[in-house]
């Protein structure tokens, strides 16, 4: 479970930042890959990583902004053309049915596999075997939404040590322990499964929060996240310029982290007006509230481990 920054700008591309867009994989949980926006060049993005767009099956999207969603038509198209055969299914505010099929229809794109659009509101909008999206409206200049993902609890590992004091060695025996209640074993003794599984390893949340400004009305959608993402489009002194324009600030940012008890923050969605130069300034404001805070480039990787 690894987050991949595609494009970490706000607005406009630069020579530092694409536009946004953010993968999840989940090619050890589901051979999948989740697409968290989908801005200009997403595409050409991909190609500098290991991602293969026909592993792309879900994209959610938080909002209708060109820098959002100026990519997905490109993205769509061209998966047909990678080997892309399984359903793709798009999460979004309303209007992006629309946009998507709109941009096909007049670009002429035919695609070899399914899609399907699915125009959200708040609360539940998936759930599977291992994960459940959640949905929240943000305070943006138009709807925008944030996502919390929530994995369920995995089972514990089994106690080897205590099987071989048991006498029971590695072998197919140790699957059937861990898939069964019970076990009968060669001596004829009975093996209770649950006695030899230790406590279930509880599941890892993420929390991407589309454009917004920074509201003490999101912490309980962000409780408790292993990892927040959050865009900072200003720094400090912009406090005023980020609420003219419906964003947040790197401090503004840490401090939702902070009161919402997160383990670690990603800051994103930076104004192409700070450049490379900007980032240690920008990182440590945010680090002044909340020391555990990273600020994402392009390409930056993030491995989302469980709470310690």
């Amino acid at each position: 479970m690894e987050l991949v920054f595609l494009g970490t700008g706000a607005g406009v591309p630069s020579k530092e930042r694409n536009v946004t867009s953010i993968a999840l994989t989940l090619l050890q949980e589901q051979n999948s890959v989740w697409l968290f926006d989908c801005g200009e060049a997403t595409q050409h993005q991909i190609l500098n990583t290991s991602i293969k767009p026909r592993k792309i099956n879900k994209i959610f999207i938080t909002h209708l902004h060109g820098d959002h969603v100026f990519g997905l038509p490109g993205l769509l198209s061209s998966r047909s053309f990678q080997g892309g055969e399984e359903k793709v299914t798009l999460y979004g505010p309303e209007g992006l049915k629309d946009f998507v099929t709109t941009s096909l229809k007049v670009s002429g794109t035919h695609l070899r596999y399914p899609i399907e659009i699915q125009e959200i509101a708040e609360g539940k909008i998936y759930e599977d075997d291992q994960f459940t999206v959640f949905a929240k409206q943000l305070d943006h200049g138009i709807t925008s939404y944030g996502y919390r993902i929530v994995e369920k609890d995995r089972p514990g590992e089994l106690l080897v040590d205590r099987l071989k004091a048991h006498g029971v060695h590695p072998g197919p025996i140790y699957s059937q322990i861990k898939e069964n209640p019970f076990v009968d074993i060669a001596n004829g003794q009975r093996l209770i499964s649950e006695d030899f599984i230790g406590p279930n390893k509880s599941g890892r949340v993420l929390a991407i929060l589309g454009d917004t400004r920074a509201m003490a009305t999101h912490h309980e959608f962000i409780k408790d996240a292993n990892v927040l993402v959050h865009e900072a489009t200003f720094e400090r002194e912009k406090e005023q310029m980020a609420w003219d324009y419906f964003h947040s600030t790197t401090t503004q940012a840490a401090e939702a982290a902070r009161q919402a008890n997160v383990e670690k923050l990603v800051l994103t969605h930076i104004s192409s007006r700070y450049q490379g130069e900007d980032n240690h300034r920008l990182l440590q404001e945010a680090k002044q509230i909340f020391s555990n805070t990273e600020l994402a480039t392009d390409f930056f990787k993030l491995d989302i481990t469980a709470h310690s």
